[in-house]
């Protein structure tokens, strides 16, 4: 498997990331980091196969869809990250052992075995870095303006993880802002669902980004959303979703 070197980067490549409704004016602050599961020809797939790219190891199924149709019932900025987190996960600290994965649940991972300290350097500056310097741009505008400001990210997981069923059909994780986190939980419980409370996953300040730099770190409400991606299907599952989370959100 090769590692590319930096000269050969195709200058038409997607940017790092996208904005869809740059202009919202909603207190929340929308963003979905594995929103793609793009990966540039040059890489041939870091070796794995076209139908391992479609699962959840290459990106989280739905929540791209499910984002920008919260963007638009809430009228909120929604930024996304526009490369697979299998070159470079923007929701994990650079120093983390899974920011570039060696592994993804049962899947070894070969075009990350042996990068060089280059290629580490090139993802980390041309995919990672610049998703990060726009969220704390906008975050600072939005500061500077006096414009209250919540950051929520969107997310799907696997019903079934390392042999483990997951019964969760939405968790809220969360760090210090508990108090938005158990509004959102409990506007939840009044429909038939079982939502996670720090499930299937929780924060740590070691393993995630969104939260604890962008959220906590500033002392901005942080939260991030996790819908099973069996319920992110198709366009009524994600409508539903949608209809669902946003009074809640902008409570």
């Amino acid at each position: 498997m090769m590692n590319p070197d930096i000269s050969v980067i195709n200058n038409t490549e997607p940017s790092a990331f996208t904005i869809f409704n740059a202009n919202g004016d909603s207190e929340v602050l929308l963003l979905c980091e594995h929103a793609s599961n793009y990966i540039p020809a040059r890489y041939q797939r870091l070796g794995l196969t076209p139908q391992l790219l479609e699962e959840h190891i290459s990106w989280d199924p739905g929540a791209a869809e499910l984002a920008r149709a919260l963007a638009l019932k809430l009228n909120a900025p929604l930024i996304l990250g526009n490369y697979s987190r299998l070159l470079i996960d923007l929701n994990r600290p650079l120093q983390a052992e899974d920011c570039i994965p060696l592994r993804s649940e049962h899947h070894d991972i070969p075009g990350n075995q042996t990068l060089t300290a280059t290629e580490r350097e090139w993802r980390t500056e041309q995919y990672y870095r610049p998703f990060h310097l726009q969220v704390s741009r906008l975050l600072d505008a939005r500061l500077q303006a006096g414009k209250a400001t919540r950051v929520v990210g969107v997310h799907s997981f696997t019903p079934v993880y390392h042999g483990q069923s997951r019964p969760w059909e939405i968790g809220i994780l969360y760090g210090e802002a508990s108090d938005y986190a158990h509004l959102l939980i409990e506007g939840l419980s009044s429909h038939p669902l079982t939502v996670g409370d720090n499930q299937p996953y929780n924060i740590h300040p070691n393993e995630d980004m969104t939260v604890p730099v962008h959220g906590d770190a500033r002392g901005l409400p942080a939260v991030l959303l996790e819908i099973r991606n069996d319920l992110l299907r198709n366009e009524q599952q994600i409508a539903q979703w949608a209809t669902r989370l946003a009074p809640l959100l902008s409570i």
